[in-house]
């Protein structure tokens, strides 16, 4: 594709639509908006726009689309697969200033908010009503909305709530030819035509611009109690994880860490709690509702669970100080294994039951091709976050063997029935492993949907495809 360049005229017409001191074209000012959080990329825009309304980027749309400009969509710049990265320069539209939650609707159990708000402060703010919404990635004391649904974010709470597509209703988008369209209805059950709203949620900022979200919300669980189980072998913990399930008990958080991850974590926050020099893994487990001697029934099942699996000691979270620490400890730990080396985060998941396989498998590609791993995850939905770490491997061995076990733990996923992303997102960098998940005729639908919505292919090129 030979994209167009901004000139003085295109410049000046994209001053207009959002004021000048909303359109950032000065190399520092740029800078943080070249990257995001994955791995060491980046890649420089022309320029950068703020706007504040659907109006304003319809217009930006309408101009880069008559020109050929391509537009990158950018939340609060947290991803892990690349997803908000100008790889082919052009223009960022940032949605900072989408930033307000509009309306909440407590006789519905709904919310129409804007993108741009923090995960955090809206769960926040609904707690403060006594609502709940559950989807909860690493990062959201940071991240924004519109980006969680750009990627379809899950989080601890994924377990039992389901991901951010779960309490999506309705949403207002703007589509690269300019139009604004809303895809659904606010409503809990829809029938009617393709859904467009669930197309949309996952789709990476390729299919358009989301600039408000009507989303379904719950009451807040009153209760939440929280174990941590240390484990003597990393593989039995995963096998613990599927066997509580079949004692017909869904927690509300299930997740795995294996010793280097603690470790790491401990050292790169002030979280201390004893781990025995024999320990290999701990599972992070968390029970909620409103029946607190229901729930401590729960624990008690869940104790007698892991006791089979050769777990150690068990710790109860007793306070609240406990549980923010024992939190604080699993949030950390991409954070952690970020500072000690140059890293690449792979997002896989399986059936659950099928972790152990997974890890060890991962295990063996990592011996094979000469890297180390660092292992953590939801566990509790098959979800593993698999970290390979540069540490002391040669530039050479880093650019060449590493991708050849990426493809082969990518591969080993699907053969267990998963596949190579449960909420990360394919974005920039793992583009090239779509072929393992996915055969032609399936890419084919996909880019024959895109070219629908984009047949110009200005929204967010250079991810999701080759």
């Amino acid at each position: 594709m030979n994209y167009g360049t901004l000139n003085s005229e295109l410049y000046s017409m994209l001053e207009q639509i959002s004021g000048a001191h909303n359109v950032l074209r000065r190399h520092e000012d740029m800078e943080p908006f070249s990257h995001d959080e994955t791995e060491n990329l980046r890649f420089m825009p022309e320029c950068v726009i703020k706007p504040a309304s659907a109006e304003e980027i319809s217009a930006i749309m309408r101009i880069c689309h008559e020109h050929l400009i391509p537009v990158t969509p950018r939340g609060a710049g947290t991803g892990l697969s690349g997803g908000a990265l100008a790889v082919h320069g052009g223009v960022i539209i940032s949605m900072e200033r989408f930033n307000k939650i509009l309306h909440i609707d407590e006789r519905n159990l709904q919310a129409t908010v804007e993108p741009g708000v923090i995960t955090q402060v809206f769960q926040d703010t609904v707690k403060e009503k006594g609502l709940f919404y559950p989807p909860d990635p690493a990062s959201k004391g940071s991240c924004f909305l519109g980006g969680n649904l750009a990627e379809c974010s899950g989080g601890p709470k994924a377990v039992k709530y389901g991901v951010t597509k779960d309490y999506v209703l309705n949403m207002e988008v703007v589509l690269p030819s300019g139009d604004i369209i809303w895809t659904g209805a606010n409503v809990l059950k829809n029938s009617t035509g393709y859904n467009l709203t669930q197309l949309l949620v996952g789709s990476e900022g390729t299919l358009g611009i989301i600039t408000k979200i009507v989303f379904k919300l719950i009451p807040l669980p009153k209760v939440d109690l929280l174990l941590l189980v240390p484990f003597f072998s990393a593989e039995k913990a995963c096998e613990a994880v599927s066997a509580v399930f079949r004692e017909g008990i869904t927690p509300s958080a299930m997740e795995f860490m294996e010793r280097d991850a603690i470790d790491w974590v401990m050292r790169y926050v002030d979280v201390s709690i004893p781990v025995k020099p024999e320990v290999q893994a701990h599972l992070l487990i968390e029970v909620d509702g409103n029946d607190s001697d229901a729930l401590m029934k729960d624990c008690e099942l869940i104790s007698e669970v892991m006791m089979r699996y050769e777990c150690d000691e068990i710790l109860f979270a007793e306070t609240s100080e406990q549980k923010a620490n024992l939190w604080k400890m699993r949030r950390s730990a991409g954070e952690a294994v970020k500072s000690h080396s140059i890293y690449k985060e792979e997002d896989t998941v399986v059936p659950r039951a099928e972790l152990p396989r997974l890890l060890s498998g991962v295990k063996s590609i990592g011996k094979k091709y000469g890297f180390r791993s660092v292992c953590y995850g939801h566990a509790g939905d098959g979800n593993l976050h698999v970290n390979i770490v540069k540490e002391e491997m040669s530039d050479i061995d880093w650019n060449e063997k590493v991708p050849l076990g990426i493809r082969e733990i990518f591969t080993l996923c699907v053969e267990l029935g998963g596949t190579i992303s449960g909420e990360h997102g394919i974005g920039y960098v793992q583009k090239n492993y779509m072929d393992i998940a996915f055969n032609p005729v399936q890419m084919n639908l996909m880019k024959n949907i895109k070219k629908v919505f984009d047949p110009k292919g200005i929204l967010n090129p250079g991810k999701i495809f080759v």
